[in-house]
């Protein structure tokens, strides 16, 4: 049997554990693409491809510590969510000003 994904408490989420986890340009990428989707998404599908499993796994443990995404086991599959109600609620406007702050980082480089 796995051992279950351990989700901290929005209470104790902190804007540090926020910010260290999206320094990383895989999480935020991360991120990105599971903010962007219209469901949950499952690792892989999240994930750059042709990652190792075990690199995917640690991103995703970074993100589930900081309190960004929720994952539960459905089968095989782990399927990830943006906790960004939650978020949300604790700071006001932050997942979106990343977001947005990214994309237009990405438009200034191609430019």
């Amino acid at each position: 049997m796995q051992r279950p994904f351990v989700h901290p408490p929005i209470e104790t989420v902190t804007l540090e554990g926020i910010l260290y986890a999206l320094a990383d340009p895989v999480r935020l990428e991360i991120i990105r693409r599971i903010g962007a989707g219209t469901c949950a998404m499952n690792c892989s599908a999240a994930a750059p491809e042709k990652m190792a499993k075990s690199t995917q796994s640690h991103h995703f443990q970074i993100l589930r510590e900081a309190g960004l995404i929720r994952s539960e086991r459905r089968g095989v599959e782990v399927i990830n969510q943006l906790r960004c109600d939650e978020i949300g609620q604790k700071f006001p406007g932050l997942i979106p000003a990343i977001l947005k702050a990214a994309d237009q980082r990405d438009a200034a480089k191609s430019t």
